[in-house]
Parts: structure tokens; C-alpha cells; sequence
């Protein structure tokens, strides 16, 4: 099935869009998806807390500390309420997904100065800070997004300041309501 069917299956399929922000750590995805969720009627599912909660993981790395994802749980977990549609999921990858569970895939990017400062304030090890900076120096989030989702839907947005978070709760704003309003006829412009 071609790319642009998968689309317009996603689309036919669902009323409601599901979007997912992915990006390097302390690139914003959790403001964002906060932001957005609350400015439309789409669900905020933090990937991050539901795989503490529900204990989707293998284990705690020490050395990186964070949890060791496990992909099978999680896309159990998430299988029913994501083909529903109506969903911000906010995640630091996105492979682990299947494709036809998203719309759009927005990938923030953030400044190498920014993001070193943001992950600081977090406090973040100097061996966690230089994996993170590193994988944003060498796109390894858009790089990901662009093989495992079809390139019409995988969008990279700057984060960089609050103009720029606003500018883009606008941008998913404009287009979940273009994605209700035209669902059904499969116009969806990214």
C-alpha cells in the first residue's frame, strides 16, 4: 500500500486526528503537547509517565538513568486507545510506533546552547547531557521520524522560545481543525 493510501486509510478510520511529538529530551514535547491539548480536544498521553506507571519497562538503566522501555507492553497498552484517534502523544522517539497510528509527527529541535542549559537546569549528568546534545547535533529524532512514518506527515518545528512554543500550539490549532473538518474527504494539508 502506497504511502498516501496508508493516509487516507488514517484518515477514513478516524474522526479525530492523533499527533506525535517526539525530539531530543528538554526540547519542549511535554509543554507542547500540554499547550495543545488543552487549546483542542485532543487527549495528552506522556509516554515517559505512562511507562513508570504502568511499569511498561524492562527495568532502571543506572548508568543513563531512565527506564528501559518495553515496546511490546507499551504499544499494547496504547493499540486501542490510539486507534480511536484523538490523541497528542509526547515521546523522545517515535520507531517504536507503528505508522498507521499518526496523522503528523512533529519533531522539535532546539538549539545545541539551549537545550545544554535546559538539560542542566534539569539536572542531568554530564554523560546524559552529551548523549542528548549530541543526538540533537546529529538529528537522530528527525532522522527516525523520517524512515518510520511517510514524509508528507513528519514536520520539524523550532523550540527554541515561548514565541516560538506559541507559534506552534497555533500551528496544531490550524490543523486539527482543518483534520475535523475535512477527515472525511481526505484533504488534509500539511
Amino acid at each position: 500500500m502506497s504511502n498516501s493510501s496508508n493516509s487516507e486509510q488514517r484518515t477514513q478510520e478516524r474522526k479525530k486526528p492523533n499527533i506525535l511529538i517526539t525530539g531530543t529530551p528538554g526540547t519542549g514535547k511535554t509543554t507542547l503537547s500540554q499547550l495543545a491539548s488543552e487549546s483542542t480536544d485532543l487527549f495528552h498521553i506522556n509516554v515517559g509517565e505512562l511507562v513508570k506507571e504502568k511499569s511498561l519497562h524492562q527495568g532502571f538503566d543506572h548508568e543513563f538513568q531512565s527506564w528501559i522501555l518495553d515496546d511490546d507492553k507499551l504499544v499494547d497498552e496504547l493499540e486501542e486507545t490510539l486507534s480511536n484517534g484523538g490523541n497528542i502523544v509526547d515521546f523522545h522517539s517515535c520507531e517504536v510506533f507503528p505508522e498507521r497510528w499518526f496523522d503528523l509527527v512533529l519533531v522539535l529541535r532546539t538549539d545545541n546552547t539551549i537545550l545544554f542549559d535546559r538539560l542542566k537546569d534539569r539536572g542531568y549528568s554530564q554523560k546524559k547531557i552529551t548523549e542528548n546534545i549530541d543526538s540533537e547535533i546529529f538529528q537522530v529524532i528527525l532522522e527516525e521520524a523520517r524512515e518510520s512514518y511517510p514524509a508528507e506527515i513528519v514536520v520539524e518545528l523550532r523550540s527554541n522560545t515561548i514565541e516560538d512554543m506559541q507559534s506552534n500550539v497555533t500551528r496544531i490549532e490550524e490543523w486539527a481543525h482543518k483534520y475535523s473538518c475535512f477527515a472525511n474527504q481526505n484533504k488534509i494539508n500539511y
